[in-house]
């Protein structure tokens, strides 16, 4: 009796198997093909390495082994925004007067919000300032506000750490350009640190409000895509791959991955949690402003060029290991024994046959 097995899934990796001589084997496909492929192989099958056995009826459906590239591909969920918010805190005393509108984009040297009539710019960074930057302070804070003059124009300091009394004049004829109280001094409430350009996205005060406490959230001007990964699918990404976005209306757009995250959180209660890394895409193309929308991210987790492939149904589970091809020659066809590879868009990778080949696919 002839050894059959199942028929192998088309949608997972099959295990490599030892080669052996063909003696019996199954169709991947339907049981009446199984039931052909069967009586086929009992016919001429032994120690003909070739495999070659007369066949008596026409397959089904044939295709040809193909050169190709082969791409793995995972859909995940993400959410279109732009990015993670930053809440913008007022650490003075004094009543709000003037507040930017939800949706402006603010960049350096220009107003975030104001308090008694004056405003509270916007330096770049990533420190925040804790102390009095006056003459005879040194630090990174001090080297921050140096930076950010001398991008604003003013000049006759070093960018150094050291608040000299160069350093000073430029804060003196900033604040007088800014209408600000000229005192040579910048408090920790008198401006606002980010690391770029913000836009506003939520407001937290009012107008006559007093100017303690969180005053808007904010967040970067570039619209990108999070994604919240499982980490057991953490190492199917990496800073730099190609992703593919789709928006709600359908469309695509390009992607790709600019950071992924080192701290693993955890999202749930009791048995039902999940843990997962943030992902981030940058996206190009977009036409449409989505301020916020759920999309589809798909992701290229492995892909293979320059190698032969027939569709995975075209696969046969030999009985004694392995996998094999029916390949047609005319009215006559033969089995030949293949190793697999990668498997990808119902197509899998082989070796053992040349390009070109026909082989019998069951429908």
């Amino acid at each position: 009796m002839t050894q059959v097995k199942e028929p192998a899934a088309a949608t997972r990796a099959l295990p490599p198997r030892r080669r052996r001589p063909l003696r019996a084997l199954a169709w991947t496909g339907g049981a009446a093909l199984l039931a052909a492929a069967v009586a086929a192989a009992a016919v001429g099958f032994g120690g003909d390495d070739a495999g070659t056995a007369a066949a008596t009826r026409t397959p089904p459906a044939t295709a040809k082994v193909t050169r190709t590239t082969l791409t793995e591909t995972r859909t995940v969920d993400g959410t279109l925004g732009y990015g993670a918010p930053l809440t913008v805190t007022g650490k003075s005393q004094g009543t709000i007067t003037w507040l930017p509108g939800e949706g402006t984009t603010i960049t350096r040297g220009h107003g975030v919000y104001s308090v008694d009539a004056d405003r509270r710019p916007l330096l770049y960074g990533t420190m925040p300032l804790y102390r009095t930057l006056e003459d005879g302070i040194e630090g990174k804070d001090v080297e921050l506000l140096e930076r950010n003059l001398k991008k604003l124009g003013y000049t006759g300091f070093d960018v150094d750490g050291e608040f000299t009394w160069a350093t000073r004049e430029a804060v003196e004829d900033w604040q007088d350009d800014l209408g600000l109280d000229v005192t040579g001094k910048i408090q920790p409430g008198d401006v606002v640190v980010a690391d770029g350009p913000i836009r506003v996205a939520d407001l937290k005060k009012a107008l006559g409000d007093s100017a303690g406490g969180p005053v808007l959230t904010a967040t970067g001007t570039t619209r990108q895509v999070l994604v919240n990964l499982d980490v057991a699918d953490e190492h199917l990404v990496r800073k730099g791959m190609k992703a593919t976005v789709e928006l709600p209306d359908g469309t695509e757009v390009n992607g790709r991955i600019t950071g992924v995250g080192k701290v693993a959180t955890e999202t749930g209660t009791g048995n039902d949690t999940t843990t997962t890394v943030e992902v981030k895409v940058s996206v190009s193309g977009l036409k449409k402003s989505y301020d916020a929308a759920p999309v589809d991210v798909t992701i290229v987790s492995d892909q293979r060029k320059d190698v032969l492939a027939v569709p995975v149904g075209a696969l046969f589970a030999l009985a004694e290991g392995g996998y094999g091809v029916q390949v047609v020659e005319g009215p006559a066809t033969r089995y030949a024994a293949v190793e697999t590879g990668m498997f990808a868009d119902g197509r899998v990778e082989v070796t053992g046959v040349q390009e070109g080949t026909t082989v019998a696919v069951p429908k």
